[in-house]
């Protein structure tokens, strides 16, 4: 049972990396207490960009380039977010549509104004790829881009598209902000968007491509056209169609940049009951398998739980069994906003979508459309990213990092996660979200978890209630025989922690023993309302999230909250 208490940040310079890292590299000593000298190396490497951002293939393979992924702090009063662990925690939303999707009809500006005030940091605005996007839509969609960066200069603006995938489902891509951003997308639609290769292409030939794909935007950063490219998986059970293997191929072909899939989709609007909503799925997980779709994966994989997709919510499961390989891998949350609930506006008239690329600005029709699908950016789903100041580079290496944890309602105010050596209580002890704790065998580590519990309303009007919060362990075995793999034997939840205060903070350590064999863990937590065993049994997860029922899932009365994990390596 964990009791709120007050909280002293910790500080440490003897982390992951061990204590014989040079003071210039550790970066989690604070620049202002480096030697001058240090300091200037310091700052030579990281304008170089060969310190701090880059993740490792495998955190068993190379942890020293995790550990350089997962340990920057540094405080930095500038910008927005809040600031808590020493990083500053901007919220952002990575999958956004707008009147440049032939299924969207919003302005740039709407979708970033509605963001920002619902209190996002960063979003991406992610049009889909298609063959009038590829021709025009690129070009045409960066000055409105451009706009709302010099509009709201407290909003970080992204340019990416929604990737069809050759083989598989959806995927943002996105790049750094720069002369050559709308040159590299383009470039990389016309070539790899799935829907513009030939239709006589096998399996094999398109899941090539896939991988070809990501390799190129890896390419390009390191030919300096750009400063960063990332990729997450979007909505990847929603059809069966994003295979174990794909997915870690994709992860292979270049760990810079695919590094993650949405732990969560978006269009959770959909799950709204009648006459109120929809009536429909969360997500619109409402599938069933087809020809394309992966033979393996069950019917229970085609729904949404708690809101999450089931490659997240099953503990023990796929997303469990890529962590337990080591491999960096990371999860999201974001709104998808095609067509808004609620909303009073319709696409512009005289619109003509494949001539010009876009529909005309939307206009008013005062009716409430309330069979929409999607929420506005920032107003039920977000991803919360650890960054060392308000920047676009320091959204993505916080992103790349994996200090990542997600929420959905506003469930909690903010957290701080951190593993450090049984004991250590020195400022910011620890490693953070995403990081590498490496120590010698034998020696005890805990958990030390600290949540800001809610205490404004969330945009539905209620102020979110924290009820449990669950750690989840799993033993790191290494690389998969089979890369269709989607469980992984080791992990389960050790420990929950019942929730009773109601506001201020709680803080929980959790002793996790004497490290005999590599391990990681994760942390998620809930309201409470709707509870049921994981897919694996109620030895794995006795209270996991329960199956959403298509027609009855109010996303506001089942709400979330997940981090990403923390690995414990011996040295």
């Amino acid at each position: 049972m964990g009791h709120g208490h007050d909280h002293l940040h910790d500080h440490s310079h003897a982390t992951a990396a061990g204590d014989d890292l040079p003071e210039a590299l550790d970066l989690s000593i604070p620049t202002a207490e480096l030697s001058s000298s240090d300091a200037s190396r310091r700052r030579f490497l990281l304008g170089a960009g060969l310190l701090g951002a880059g993740a490792a293939a495998s955190v068993l393979a190379q942890p020293g380039a995790a550990e350089a992924a997962g340990l920057p702090h540094t405080h930095d009063p500038v910008g927005g977010g809040t600031a808590k662990g020493g990083f500053r925690w901007l919220a952002g939303d990575h999958h956004i549509h707008t009147q440049y999707s032939s299924d969207g009809q919003y302005r740039v500006l709407d979708q970033a104004l509605k963001g920002h005030a619902y209190g996002l940091d960063w979003l991406v605005i992610t049009d889909h790829g298609s063959a009038t996007h590829a021709k025009i839509g690129v070009d045409k969609v960066n000055p409105d881009i451009v706009k709302t960066r010099s509009e709201l200069p407290g909003l970080l603006t992204f340019q990416g598209l929604e990737w069809n995938i050759p083989a598989a489902e959806h995927a943002t891509v996105f790049v750094h902000p720069g002369r050559n951003e709308v040159d590299v997308l383009k470039r990389f639609e016309n070539a790899y968007d799935g829907s513009l290769l030939p239709a006589t292409n096998t399996a094999a030939q398109n899941e090539a491509m896939a991988i070809a794909g990501i390799q190129f935007l890896g390419e390009q950063v390191r030919k300096r056209k750009i400063d960063g490219a990332l990729f997450f998986a979007n909505h990847p059970a929603r059809r069966g169609i994003d295979s174990p293997h794909e997915i870690r191929n994709w992860r292979d072909a270049d760990p810079t940049v695919a590094v993650g899939f949405e732990g969560a989709p978006g269009h959770q609007a959909a799950g709204i009951p009648a006459p109120n909503g929809r009536g429909g799925a969360r997500g619109y997980y409402d599938n069933n398998p087809s020809a394309a779709s992966f033979p393996g994966y069950p019917l229970e994989s085609y729904r949404t739980w708690g809101g999450f997709d089931w490659m997240t919510a099953t503990v023990g499961g796929l997303w469990d069994s890529l962590l337990a390989e080591g491999k960096a891998w990371w999860i999201t949350v974001n709104s998808d906003s095609h067509v808004n609930y609620l909303d009073q506006t319709g696409r512009g008239p005289d619109s003509n979508f494949d001539a010009n690329g876009k529909y005309n600005d939307p206009v008013y029709t005062g009716t409430v459309n309330t069979s929409a699908g999607d929420f506005w950016p920032g107003y039920y789903g977000r991803t919360n990213v650890g960054a060392s100041s308000f920047s676009y580079k320091a959204v993505m290496d916080g992103l790349r990092a994996g200090r990542i944890w997600v929420d959905h309602g506003r469930l909690i105010k903010n957290l701080d996660a951190r593993v450090r050596v049984t004991g250590d209580r020195r400022d910011h002890t620890g490693t953070p979200l995403g990081g590498v704790l490496q120590v010698k065998r034998g020696t005890s580590t805990e958990l030390v978890l600290d949540i800001d519990l809610q205490d404004v309303p969330n945009w539905a009007g209620f102020v979110a209630a924290l009820k449990r919060v669950d750690v989840i362990v799993g033993t790191v075995t290494g690389p998969v025989a089979d890369k269709d793999t989607y469980t992984t034997p080791n992990t389960r939840v050790v420990k929950s922690f019942e929730v009773s205060r109601t506001s201020g903070r709680v803080s929980f350590t959790y002793q996790l023993g004497r490290l005999d064999k590599p391990f990681y863990l994760r942390v998620r937590g809930t309201d409470g309302n709707r509870t049921q065993p994981g897919l694996l049994g109620s030895s794995v997860d006795p209270y996991g999230p329960q199956l959403d029922v298509v027609g009855a899932a109010d996303p506001w009365g089942d709400l979330w909250f997940y981090t990403n994990p923390i690995w414990v390596l011996p040295r």
